[in-house]
This record gives C-alpha cells, sequence and structure tokens, in this order.
C-alpha cells in the first residue's frame, strides 16, 4: 500500500510536489539556553552534506529514561510535562533518510502513546463548551498535588497561607493537607475552574493548549515511522482522540486539527473503521459513521492543506474492503466536493494543482470499488469535463493525467454510462492524435464507446462522425 512518504504535502494523490519538511519543535522547547549553544556547536561541527535539525539524541536515551519520560507525562507538573515533550519531540523528529539517529519505536517506551493522550485529553476537557448542567470531571493529570505549575494556581492559593513546605513537617500533616487538596479545588472552584464562568486563568489555558499541540506533533511524528503504524491503527484511544480534534476543527487549534489529520493519513492504509464497533475499550464515543462526517467535514474545508489531506485519506480508506460499508453511503457528497476540487479557483497555481492531484487520487480509487460509483461518478455533473481539463492543461504532474485518463476508462467500462461519454468523442480523439503518452488509453476508451456490439447508435456513428 501506499505509503505517506510518497505525499506529505497535504494530500497530493498523484505526488504532485516534494515532501515538505516536518513541523519544528513545539513551544517551550527553545527556551533553554544550554539547548540552544549545544545546538549551535552541533550546527557548525555538523558536515555540510547534514542538513537540518543537528542537535543529536543518543539512540539508547529512550531505553534508559522510559520510565521517567512517562511519569513526567503523568505527573501534571509542568516542568517535567515541559521536559518531556521537548525530549520526545527531539526522538520523533527524523528527516527523510536521515541517517544520524534511528527511529524511536513506542514499543520500547510502553505506556507512552496513553500518556501522550493524556495531556491532549486534559486539554480537550477544558476546552470543549459545557453544558449548563456541569458533569464531574476526574482529574488524571496532578490529581494529588496542591499546584502543578500551570497558570496562577499558585497565587491563587497561597493567598490562603496554608502551603506546606517540602521536606518540612510529619507525614501525618502531610497527609492531612493531601486529604484537603479536593476540598481546596471545590470550595475555589467558582473562581479557578477551567471552564468556571469567572475563570481569569488565561495564562494557564493557554499552557495547557500549547502542551496539548505539542503532544500532537510528537504522535504526527510517530506515525511516520513504520515501526509505529501497526501499534497505532490498533489503538482505539488514539483514533478517537484524533478524530475527535478533526471533528471540532471550527473551534480548535488549527495546528493540534492539522497534526491529527496528518496522523490518520499516515494510518489510513492500515485502519479499520470497524475499530469503532469493536469490544476493545472505548475512551471516547466515536462511531464508523460518526468518524467519516469527521472527514467530510475536512473535505469541504476551505483550508488547502485540511480538503486535500482529507481528499487522500478517503482513497486511503476506500482501498480497504472492510471500509467500504462506512465509506459508500457518503459517495454522493464525496464526489461533488472531489469534482468540485478539480476545478478550485485559486490565484495560486500550486493550491490548484494540489487540489487537482487529490482529488484525481481520490476519484481515482472509488472508481475501482464498484459499479454504483462509476455510475454515480459518470452522471456527476461537470465530473468528465474536468477530467479532461485536467489531462488537457496538462497537470505538472504526469501521474495525476495517468490516472484521469485510467478513471475514463473505468467509466466506459460500465455500458449505462456510453451514452453520456458519447458526447465527448470528439474530445477523446483530440486527445488520441495530439498526446502519445495517454493515446493507448483513450485508443481503448474509443473501442469501447464504439465498437462494442450493443452499441447501434455509436456503431452507425463510428470513430469520426460519419
Amino acid at each position: 500500500m501506499q505509503k505517506r512518504e510518497q505525499s506529505k504535502s497535504g494530500g497530493v494523490g498523484g505526488g504532485a510536489s516534494a515532501p515538505p519538511a516536518k513541523r519544528g519543535r513545539p513551544f517551550g522547547s527553545g527556551g533553554n539556553s544550554a539547548a540552544a549553544l549545544a545546538a549551535a556547536a552541533a550546527e557548525t561541527a555538523a558536515p555540510s552534506t547534514l542538513l537540518g535539525p543537528s542537535l543529536h539524541v543518543h539512540s539508547s536515551f529512550a531505553d534508559q529514561n522510559n520510565k521517567r519520560i512517562v511519569l513526567a507525562l503523568q505527573s501534571g507538573l509542568k516542568s517535567e510535562l515541559t521536559w518531556a515533550l521537548n525530549t520526545l519531540t527531539l526522538l520523533s523528529f527524523k528527516e527523510k533518510d536521515d541517517m544520524r539517529k534511528d527511529t524511536t519505536p513506542l514499543a520500547k517506551i510502553p505506556g507512552l502513546l496513553d500518556a501522550l493522550l493524556s495531556v491532549i485529553d486534559d486539554w480537550r476537557d477544558i476546552a470543549l463548551p459545557k453544558e449548563h448542567v456541569k458533569a464531574p470531571r476526574v482529574r488524571n493529570l496532578g490529581a494529588n498535588l496542591l499546584v502543578t505549575g500551570f497558570g496562577n494556581e499558585y497565587e491563587a492559593l497561597g493567598s490562603n497561607g496554608i502551603l506546606p513546605l517540602p521536606g518540612l513537617g510529619s507525614s501525618s500533616q502531610e497527609a492531612s493537607v493531601l486529604s484537603n487538596v479536593t476540598k481546596l479545588r471545590s470550595s475555589s472552584e467558582w473562581w479557578l475552574d477551567e471552564d468556571g464562568l469567572f475563570n481569569l486563568d488565561e495564562e494557564g489555558r493557554a499552557e495547557r493548549q500549547q502542551c496539548a499541540v505539542a503532544a500532537s506533533n510528537i504522535i504526527r511524528n510517530f506515525s511516520f515511522m513504520p515501526d509505529n503504524e501497526v501499534i497505532m491503527a490498533q489503538h482505539r484511544h488514539c483514533l478517537e482522540t484524533v478524530f475527535q480534534c478533526i471533528e471540532d476543527y471550527l473551534t480548535e487549534d488549527e495546528e493540534l486539527v492539522t497534526n491529527a489529520l496528518e496522523t490518520i493519513v499516515n494510518l489510513a492504509p492500515l485502519l479499520d473503521l470497524g475499530i469503532f464497533s469493536s469490544s476493545k475499550p472505548s475512551y471516547i464515543k466515536i462511531t464508523g459513521k460518526r468518524a467519516v462526517q469527521a472527514i467530510m467535514g475536512m473535505l469541504g474545508s476551505v483550508v488547502k492543506t485540511w480538503h486535500c489531506a482529507a481528499a487522500e485519506l478517503l482513497g486511503r480508506l476506500i482501498i480497504n474492503p472492510d471500509n467500504e460499508p462506512f465509506l459508500l453511503p457518503f459517495v454522493p457528497q464525496i464526489h461533488k466536493r472531489l469534482v468540485d476540487l478539480m476545478s478550485l479557483p485559486s490565484v495560486d497555481t500550486q493550491t490548484a494543482h494540489g487540489a487537482q492531484a487529490a482529488a484525481v487520487g481520490a476519484l481515482y480509487n472509488l472508481a475501482e470499488v464498484n459499479m454504483d460509483c462509476r455510475l454515480k461518478l459518470a452522471s456527476e455533473r461537470w465530473a468528465i469535463d474536468r477530467l479532461l481539463k485536467v489531462i488537457k492543461a496538462p497537470h505538472p504532474v504526469p501521474e495525476v493525467c495517468r490516472k484521469a485518463a485510467m478513471i475514463l476508462e473505468s467509466l466506459v467500462s460500465e455500458p449505462q454510462n456510453r451514452a453520456l461519454l458519447l458526447a465527448y468523442e470528439n474530445a477523446f480523439a483530440e486527445i488520441l492524435f495530439t498526446d502519445a503518452r495517454y493515446s493507448d488509453t483513450f485508443a481503448r476508451i474509443l473501442y469501447e464507446l464504439t465498437s462494442r456490439p450493443n452499441n447501434k447508435v455509436a456503431a452507425a456513428r463510428g470513430v469520426w462522425g460519419m
């Protein structure tokens, strides 16, 4: 199956452009002056042939510190989270053909994926709008801590004058203080609650959002590594989290949505939407239909990166026959939007070519599913015209033009479509004689149109309209 390495540029199904560089380190990762000096020294010492980030991480670092990384993510402390996220960003970042360090398989660090997802879930829980009656929320990160380090918690609780000093006092005193944590949180909930009416701790919310974006960026980077694909594609909590992020693209952080979408595209060749109805434990109530609806929302977006990636995602999902029951009910809407993408108005030619490549790549796979898909695509308004436009323009990537011609050949194989395609007989003949690259394909198309015994109209007219 196809790999994301063939086209990372937001869904170019035929590989319309060279893969762009990955996103850099997350927020806060450049604040360490020692790390900055180490990076600068490494860059000066690196050979000119080695481009990209030059901050090396020893290959055995993950093995030696795997428990510490997971515990730091689970602690809920700002300083520990920042250290773990920065470390994982370096461990997960690997340029294509980068031979300086090995990839980091998730299997090497047990519990890491769940710990990263808990960081995203913690932000998602306070970011989502609440109902008038608020349901109780179990605090997973920093459950037994007075202060986690995020925002203005220390100043607010310090005003009560009962904060204990670490290392002082008896164990019974510390136990009594910890037992009052819940009371302190509940008593100040009207003022300090993350989604409360009087919440003034915007700094804390922004910091938690940055941590969630950094965690999503790490998960995205891990999804590029072949060693991690199977683990992530079968991890229900991971899939539910990323699908929920793209479902709320209108209100969620754009970089978080982009990271989630790219993660799904990377895992699509191994993804079975039936996992949402399996017996595996569910953390978020996502169904197969709801997942497809989330993809459709991305497909209808005006953001080029999103709708191109969504088109590529649909094209990859339909390859798996187990996904057909979930996708086939949406085929009419998918066809309509993909046909629109082939003639997307844009002042940027690169954007238009990227959208064309993504749409053609998805339609190429959809046309191979069954007869009903081919009939619906042929009857879609402007579908044939825009496929011909891609070939005649031509698209700068020959593979995209070849796929467009193959789609037309698939459509003409259905007898019910021949009456519709006869109207384009002259256009087919023109391409046959003017473009040698696709002459064989259009020769077969004209043969199907005019030489079949059951096509009496075409036999009378002939190829040249006589």
